[in-house]
C-alpha cells in the first residue's frame, strides 16, 4: 500500500509573504540593480564574461550575437534569450550609454524606438572600453561562484578599471526599488576618483569643480545645478533636460526651429508625432511644418513657422508641451553589501575606491607569487649551468625522467620544481649566451618584486599605483563633453498669442446658459437679426472680443466658469449656441447672471458680488484667473438658500447702489466693502427686515450722475435722479423709494442704472414680453409710486425684467 502524502498546513499569508520575499531578494539582488562595484547588473555582466571567455574581443572579428546569447544562456543566465539579447543590444546603443560596451554590426535599434534586427542577423564584439572592465580577471581579482548547474565559475563583480555605475549611469525598476543614474563624463568621473584617493574628506561642491554633472550620449542642455548638487548630496534630486534648438531664418521673411541634440531617453519619433499633432490640432498656431530631417550625418529635426510668428513664444510651448524639455529624477540606488543603497556622490566613488583596493591588492598577490616562482626557477636554471656537466652525466644515468628528477633533487639539492624545469630544459638553452640572459632575468624579477612588496606593504604606493593606472585609461578613451549645463531652470512664459490665431469674434451669452462664440461676418449677414434662442431665455451680454481673451460666467449659485474665448466652437449667428453644461458641468436651476470679458489679469480691478439676502463681497480679479477650468469653481461662498443677483467689475473707484423689493435704496462707495479671498463670504451691504430681499446691486463711476429706474409688480416704472438720495455708509437701512400703500402695495422687481440709449424688457405672468424706454419717463420723486406702463388686470404681474443686452465693444475705449 503506497504511503499517503505529507501535506504541510501553512496559513496563505505565511505562504505568500515567504515567496514573494525571496522572489524581491531575488530580483532585487539578482536581476534589476546594478552594483555599486563594476555598474552592471548580473545580465550584463554575464554577457561580458562570456564574450571575453569566448575571446569575443575587439581586437579580432565580430562574430553572431546568436552565438554568444546561446553562450550566456548555456553557461551563466538561465532565461529567455530575447532578454538577453535585448540587454547585449543596449549596451551597443550610443544614444543609450555613454561609453559603449559592445560594438555591433547591423541594426541594433534606432532613437526612434525601431527594435533591432533578430540576432542572428547581427554581430557584436566587445568594445575597448570593455577591456578595461574585465582587465586582469584571470589574476584573481574578484570572486568566482559556481554557475546555474555547478559545471563552471562565473565572477561576483568585474574587476571594472574604471567607475562604470557613473560613466554609463542605470536605470532599473525592482520590487520596492527602483534606480535612475545618469551617465557622466569618463574624463570628470576619473578625476573625481583621483580627487577622492587624494582627499577622502572630500565636499560634494569640491567635486563638483570636477564632475561638472550627467553627460548624456544624446547631448542636450541640463538646467539647474541646485538639483544636481542635492542629487550628488543625497542620491536624489531633479534636473531639466531640454534638447539643443536653434531658431534660422528662411526664404520669405519666416523662419524655423532646427533642433540637432534631444533630451536623454526621449523617443525622436514620438517627440515629432506630438509636435506635428499640436499642428494639426491648433494647439499651438504659426507652425507651418514638422520634418524630420534626421540621416547618417547627425539628428535634425525641423519646425517651420509661419510668417511673423514669435519663434521664442513657439519654443516655449514646445519645451512646454512636448518632450524637448523633460524633467530627470535622479534615484541613485545601487546593491552595496548584497543590499540596496541610496547613495550619494561621495559614496559611490568610495564603493569604487574601496573595490579598487581590494583588485589591486588581490592582483599583486597574485604577480607576486608568480614572480618567486619565476625567481626560484630561474636560479635553479642559473646553478644547474655552472655544474652542467655533473647535472648531464647525473640525467643519463638515471633511468627515467622521474628517477633524474629525483637525482637531481638528491645529490645537488634543488626543489622539485626546479628539478622538472631542468629535466625539461632544451639542448639550445646550455649556448653561452643563455646565462646571460638567466641573470637579467633574474636582476628584472628581484627589481619587479620589491615593487610589488612595496604595493603590499605600503597604502600610499597602492593608491599611486590605482592612479596611475586611472590615468592611462583617461588618456586612452576620454572624450569632451557632450551636454551642456545651466545654472538656473528657465521659466517658460508662453504667450496666449502663440497658441490661438488672433481673430475678433461675436460672444454672446443667455441667461439659460446657451453660449456661442460667431464671426463678425456671421453677424453681418444676418444685421445682427434673427439671433436664434430658446423662449422664455434672454440675453445677458452680446460682446465683441478677441480669441485670446478669456471670459468669466458667475451664476446664481455663487460658481463662477472660466473660459478662453478661443476653446469654444464656431457657431453661426443664426444657430443656437452651445449649452454650458457640454463644457461643465451646472446644477439644473442654475442660471447665468453675468459675463464679465477679461483680457489682462495683472490689471487692478476688483469684482463686486451682490446677493439676494443683502451681502456683498468685493475681491481682486486676479484671483480668478484660473489655471485649471475643466469644472465650475466657487466664486464665493453663500450661506443657506443665498443667491448671486448681479456681478460687476470694478476698477476702485466706483460707487453702489443697492435696492430692495420693499422700496428701500442705500448708496455708498465701494472702499467701503472691505477686500476679501476668493472662497470667502463677504460683508452685510444693507439692513434687510423679514422677508425682504436685495432686487439688483448697481454699480457706477462715483463721479458720474446717473438715472435711477424702478419697475414694481403692479407695472409700475419711475425714474429717479441720483440726487434724489444721499450718500450713505454700507449695512445701513437706507432710503424709501416708492410710497408705501395700505392695499396692494408696491414691490419692486427690477431696479437698474440707466443711460439715454437702453432698454428695459419684462415679462407678464401670461407671459407677454413688454419693453419700456426709461429715459422717456420724466423724473419723478422718492415718494411717488411712478405712472403704469402695463395693466396688470389683463396681462398679470410683472414677473422678471431685464435690460437689454445691446451690442458692447469692452476693450475698444482701452486700446485707443
Amino acid at each position: 500500500m503506497s504511503q499517503p502524502e505529507a501535506y504541510l498546513d501553512l496559513p496563505l499569508e505565511e505562504v505568500i509573504g515567504d515567496r514573494f520575499g525571496r522572489y524581491s531578494k531575488y530580483i532585487i539582488q539578482d536581476r534589476a540593480l546594478p552594483d555599486a562595484r563594476d555598474g552592471l547588473k548580473p545580465v550584463q555582466r554575464r554577457i561580458l564574461y562570456a564574450m571575453h571567455e569566448e575571446k569575443n574581443t575587439h581586437d579580432k572579428n565580430f562574430r553572431k550575437s546568436a552565438k554568444t546569447v546561446g553562450t550566456v544562456i548555456g553557461n551563466y543566465h538561465p532565461h529567455g534569450d530575447s532578454s538577453v539579447y535585448d540587454a547585449m543590444v543596449r549596451l551597443s546603443q550610443d544614444w543609450k550609454v555613454r561609453n559603449v560596451l559592445v560594438e555591433m554590426h547591423g541594426n541594433n535599434g534606432s532613437i526612434d524606438g525601431d527594435p533591432p534586427a533578430a540576432m542572428r542577423y547581427t554581430e557584436a564584439r566587445l568594445s575597448s572600453i570593455s577591456s578595461e572592465l574585465l582587465r586582469d580577471i584571470e589574476k584573481d581579482t574578484v570572486d568566482f561562484i559556481p554557475n546555474f548547474d555547478d559545471t563552471i565559475q562565473e565572477p561576483v563583480v568585474l574587476p571594472a578599471k574604471f567607475p562604470n555605475l557613473l560613466v554609463n549611469g542605470s536605470t532599473g525598476i525592482s520590487s520596492g526599488y527602483a534606480t535612475d543614474i545618469p551617465p557622466h563624463n569618463l574624463q570628470e568621473v576619473l578625476d573625481a576618483v583621483i580627487l577622492k584617493i587624494d582627499k577622502p574628506s572630500v565636499t560634494t561642491e569640491e567635486l563638483m569643480n570636477v564632475i561638472k554633472g550627467p553627460d548624456f550620449p544624446t547631448g542636450g542642455i541640463i538646467q539647474g545645478v541646485e538639483g544636481i548638487k542635492k542629487a550628488y548630496e543625497t542620491g536624489r534630486g531633479k534636473i531639466i533636460v531640454r534638447g539643443k534648438t536653434k531658431i534660422e531664418e528662411i526664404r520669405g521673411n519666416r523662419q524655423q526651429i532646427v533642433i540637432d541634440e534631444i533630451p536623454y531617453e526621449v523617443n525622436k519619433a514620438n517627440m515629432v508625432k506630438k509636435m506635428d499633432e499640436l499642428r494639426i490640432d491648433r494647439k499651438v498656431e504659426g507652425i507651418a511644418e514638422v520634418r524630420d530631417e534626421t540621416d547618417r550625418t547627425g539628428l535634425r529635426v525641423v519646425i517651420e513657422l509661419k510668417k511673423d510668428v514669435n519663434s521664442e513664444g513657439v519654443l516655449n510651448y514646445l519645451f512646454k508641451n512636448t518632450d524637448l524639455q523633460i524633467t530627470y529624477h535622479f534615484n541613485m540606488v545601487a546593491i552595496q553589501d548584497k543590499t540596496p543603497k541610496l547613495l550619494s556622490l561621495n559614496q559611490i566613488l568610495d564603493a569604487y575606491i574601496a573595490h579598487q583596493k581590494e583588485v589591486v591588492t588581490r592582483q599583486t598577490k597574485y604577480d607576486l607569487t608568480k614572480a618567486r616562482d619565476r625567481a626560484h626557477i630561474v636560479e635553479g636554471l642559473m646553478k644547474a649551468i655552472s655544474i652542467l656537466d655533473e647535472v648531464i652525466s647525473t640525467i643519463r644515468s638515471s633511468k627515467d625522467k622521474q628517477d633524474a628528477k629525483q637525482q637531481l633533487i638528491t645529490n645537488f639539492t634543488f626543489s622539485e620544481a626546479q628539478a622538472e624545469a631542468i629535466v625539461m630544459l632544451q639542448l639550445y638553452r646550455l649556448t653561452n649566451t643563455d646565462i646571460t640572459s638567466l641573470q637579467e632575468e633574474a636582476e628584472t624579477l628581484r627589481k619587479r618584486i620589491r615593487e610589488l612588496e612595496n604595493i603590499l606593504q605600503n597604502e600610499k604606493i597602492l593608491l599611486q599605483t590605482i592612479k596611475k593606472d586611472l590615468r592611462k585609461i583617461r588618456k586612452t578613451f576620454a572624450t569632451s563633453r557632450l551636454t551642456e549645463i545651466e545654472d538656473e531652470i528657465e521659466e517658460l512664459k508662453i504667450d496666449i498669442e502663440v497658441m490661438v490665431a488672433s481673430e475678433d469674434v461675436l460672444l454672446s451669452v443667455t441667461r439659460d446658459g446657451y453660449i456661442k462664440r460667431t464671426s463678425l461676418r456671421s453677424y453681418s449677414a444676418s444685421n445682427g437679426e434673427d439671433f436664434a434662442m430658446k423662449e422664455d431665455d434672454h440675453l445677458v451680454r452680446l460682446i465683441e472680443l478677441n480669441t485670446t481673451d478669456k471670459i468669466l460666467l458667475f451664476t446664481n449659485k455663487g460658481k463662477y466658469i472660466y473660459l478662453p474665448v478661443h476653446e469654444l466652437p464656431d457657431i453661426r449667428w443664426k444657430d443656437i449656441g452651445q449649452h454650458i453644461s457640454n463644457i461643465v458641468s451646472i446644477e439644473k436651476n442654475e442660471r447665468i447672471i453675468e459675463c464679465i470679458p477679461v483680457r489682462d489679469f495683472k490689471e487692478e480691478n476688483y469684482l463686486l458680488f451682490f446677493t439676494k439676502n443683502g451681502m456683498v463681497k468685493r475681491s481682486q480679479l486676479k484671483l480668478y484667473d484660473a489655471q485649471r477650468y475643466s469644472k465650475a469653481l466657487i466664486a464665493l461662498n453663500l450661506k443657506g438658500d443665498d443667491e448671486v443677483v448681479n456681478v460687476h467689475r470694478t476698477s476702485g473707484y466706483s460707487d453702489v447702489f443697492i435696492a430692495s423689493d420693499k422700496g428701500y435704496g442705500l448708496w455708498y462707495h465701494e472702499g467701503d466693502i472691505s477686500l476679501v479671498g476668493q472662497r470667502a463670504a463677504g460683508v452685510k451691504a444693507i439692513q434687510l427686515k423679514q422677508g425682504e430681499h436685495v432686487v439688483n446691486g448697481q454699480v457706477f463711476d462715483d463721479l458720474s450722475e446717473p438715472s435711477l429706474v424702478v419697475l414694481t409688480q403692479r407695472g409700475a416704472c419711475k425714474r429717479m435722479k441720483l440726487q434724489e438720495f444721499e450718500k450713505s455708509t454700507r449695512a445701513k437701512r437706507g432710503v424709501v423709494m416708492l410710497r408705501e400703500l395700505k392695499t396692494k402695495a408696491h414691490r419692486i422687481r427690477g431696479f437698474f442704472l440707466a443711460n439715454e440709449h437702453d432698454t428695459i424688457n419684462f415679462q407678464t405672468k401670461n407671459g407677454e414680453i413688454h419693453h419700456v424706454y426709461p429715459l422717456e419717463l420724466s423724473n419723478s420723486d422718492r415718494y411717488s409710486n411712478g405712472s403704469f406702463i402695463v395693466d396688470t388686470d389683463t396681462q398679470g404681474e410683472v414677473i422678471q425684467v431685464w435690460k437689454h443686452a445691446q451690442y458692447q465693444k469692452p476693450f475698444e475705449e482701452k486700446e485707443e
